[in-house]
């Protein structure tokens, strides 16, 4: 908590440095009427020395005319007062003075930090499904240090952690659970969906073996299939999108339009 006000003082200050530096050059800047004066004396020195003819000197003299009529009423006056810095560091200072006491009004000074295993304590001891994907990922994890044999525990965690946007965290999982059961067809669907997402949707080798694992173990794992059949699809394998999309075309309903989608990718059947 020192470390925090030590660093919002250090804010306030620089910011006040900040604005003012820049009104110290607008106050300090020179007026165009007062530029235009002193260059249309030192072109009359000049023409005086005779550095100028009459001709140069006249036509300087007209062009330094112009830019002054140019430059317009409103910015012959300086950009700000003499007393305007003063007033905006009043203004810094009771903007610092007004956060420190809405901090003083509504939060809790000296509070200390709740530590993150407090938390997820406190998330276990609440119910569950009130919980985001990432807090019950933290929950399942605490489960799995205390158990890290428990293939229940893992599989929840991998689920928990593909909720949560951590594709990468549940195929560790899943892996996990599967060194201690290998013949868990839907961890081995679970792993290779995982893969496919941390691989940006494309099916890679791994995901390829690992959705084979689980067909392989249990025939009716149509999210295996599913992709299965999108890698044989991006490879022209056209017999394998079938045998892969033809048992799932055939649970779908003929009114879901996931179907109808399917039906229309399969590639034609070649004539032997």
């Amino acid at each position: 908590m020192t470390v925090f006000w030590i660093l919002t003082g250090l804010a306030t200050a620089l910011a006040g440095l900040l604005v003012l530096t820049g009104a110290r050059r607008g106050a300090s800047a020179e007026p165009p009427a007062e530029a235009g004066a002193v260059e249309l004396a030192e072109l009359d020195r000049l023409l005086a020395r005779g550095l100028l003819d009459a001709e140069a000197h006249a036509l300087a003299r007209a062009e330094a005319g112009r830019r002054l009529l140019a430059a317009g009423p409103e910015a012959a006056a300086p950009v700000t007062g003499a007393h305007d810095r003063q007033w905006v560091l009043a203004g810094v200072g009771l903007t610092a003075a007004a956060a420190l006491g809405l901090y003083l009004g509504t939060g809790s000074l000296g509070l200390p930090d709740q530590p993150y295993q407090k938390r997820v304590a406190e998330w276990a001891a609440g119910p569950l499904e009130t919980l985001e994907p990432a807090q019950l990922a933290a929950v399942v994890e605490q489960r799995v240090k205390a158990a890290p044999g428990d293939r229940t525990a893992l599989t929840f965690l991998g689920v928990a952690r593909f909720e949560a946007g951590d594709p990468i965290g549940a195929a560790s999982a899943f892996r996990r659970a599967l060194a201690i059961d290998p013949n868990d067809a839907q961890s081995w669907a679970r792993l290779g969906e995982s893969l496919v997402r941390a691989n940006d949707g494309v099916v890679g080798t791994d995901a390829e073996a690992a959705f084979r694992e689980a067909i392989n173990r249990d025939p009716d794992q149509l999210g295996a299939r599913y992709f299965l059949g999108e890698a044989a699809l991006a490879r022209g394998d056209g017999a394998t999108v079938r045998a892969m999309w033809g048992p799932l075309i055939a649970v779908l309903d003929p009114r879901d339009p996931r179907r109808a989608d399917l039906i229309a990718r399969l590639p034609p059947e070649t004539a032997p």
